[in-house]
C-alpha cells in the first residue's frame, strides 16, 4: 500500500514537472532571446543559447526609444497603487471595526461593485475625469484605482479576526485611533498587506488599457502602452520585442519568488475566515 502510494506520487511529480517545463519553456525563449542580435533570431534553425550575448536590444529600449520615460510613469503609479494599498485597509478597518448604522448595507454595496465589469463603469468615469480636467494627466490615471472592492473585502475579512479586547485596552492607555491602526492593526496584518501589495504592483506595473485611453500625449504612457506601440513600430524586430517583454515580465518574476511565501500565507488566512 504504501508503495503504491509513493509510486503514485512519484508519477506525479514527473506529469507536474512536464507540465511546469513546458509552461515555462516560452519565457525561457523569451529572455534568452533577448540577448540575441535581429539575425540571429530570425535564422533557421533556431539556437536556443545566444551565439553572440548583447545587451544592445536593452540599450536600445531606453536611448533611441521612450522606454525610460514610460518607465518612470509606470514606477509613478505602482508608488500611489501602495498609497491605494493603505486606503483599502483603512476602509476594511472601519468595516470590520467600528460600529454605525447600516454598515453591513453599505458593505454589501460595496461588493457588489465587484460583480460589475471594470469596461462597463470605464465611461462613466472616463466622462467624470474629462469633466474635472484631469484628461491626459499621470492625476487621472492614478486617481480611480486608488481604492478597489476586493482589497476592502479582503482587509475587513482578516481584521474581523483581530480580538477587539485588544483595540479596548489600547484604546484605555490613551492610544489614539490612527496610533492603534498603524501600531497595532497594520503589522497584524502583514501577511494580507503582501498579499495586497503583490496584487497592487502587479496591476500598477501591467496598466494598459485605463493609460491608453486617458492620455493623449505618449509622454505619460506606461511600459504596457510602450511595449504595445513597439510591436506596433517594430514589428519585424523580434530581438528587441523580446527585450520589452522581458524587461516587463523579470520584476514580477523576482517578486513573486521572494513573496511567494508571503502570498499563499495571507490567502490560507483569509480563507479560513
Amino acid at each position: 500500500m504504501y508503495a503504491a502510494s509513493k509510486k503514485s506520487k512519484i508519477i506525479v511529480g514527473c506529469i507536474l514537472a512536464i507540465g511546469g517545463l513546458f509552461m515555462i519553456l516560452p519565457f525561457v525563449w523569451m529572455i534568452l532571446s533577448s540577448f540575441k542580435t535581429e539575425a540571429e533570431i530570425a535564422q533557421i534553425p533556431p539556437t536556443i543559447l545566444p551565439q553572440h550575448w548583447t545587451f544592445n536590444n536593452f540599450i536600445e529600449l531606453f536611448t533611441r526609444l521612450n522606454f525610460f520615460q514610460y518607465l518612470i510613469n509606470t514606477l509613478i503609479i505602482v508608488f500611489f497603487s501602495f498609497i491605494g494599498l493603505f486606503l483599502n485597509a483603512m476602509a476594511g478597518y472601519g468595516f470590520a471595526k467600528y460600529k454605525m448604522k447600516h454598515k453591513n448595507k453599505l458593505f454589501y454595496l460595496v461588493l457588489m461593485t465587484m460583480m460589475i465589469p471594470g469596461q462597463v463603469t470605464m465611461i462613466p468615469v472616463y466622462l467624470i475625469i474629462q469633466m474635472a480636467g484631469l484628461t491626459n494627466t499621470l492625476t487621472g490615471i492614478v486617481l480611480p484605482g486608488l481604492v478597489g472592492a476586493f482589497g476592502i473585502f479582503l482587509f475587513r475579512q482578516f481584521m474581523s479576526t483581530i480580538p477587539d479586547e485588544l483595540l479596548e485596552a489600547a484604546r484605555l492607555d490613551g492610544a489614539s485611533e490612527f496610533y492603534i491602526f498603524w501600531k497595532i492593526i497594520i503589522p497584524i496584518s502583514r501577511p494580507v498587506l503582501a498579499v495586497q501589495g503583490i496584487l497592487a504592483f502587479i496591476g500598477g506595473w501591467n496598466a494598459f488599457l485605463w493609460p491608453l485611453i486617458v492620455a493623449n500625449d505618449e509622454h505619460y504612457y506606461t511600459l504596457s502602452v510602450g511595449l504595445s506601440l513597439l510591436k506596433g513600430q517594430h514589428a519585424s524586430n523580434f530581438a528587441l520585442q523580446m527585450a520589452g517583454s522581458s524587461f516587463m515580465v523579470i520584476p514580477i518574476i523576482i517578486i513573486f519568488l521572494f513573496f511567494q511565501k508571503h502570498i499563499l500565507k495571507g490567502f490560507n488566512i483569509s480563507g479560513l475566515k
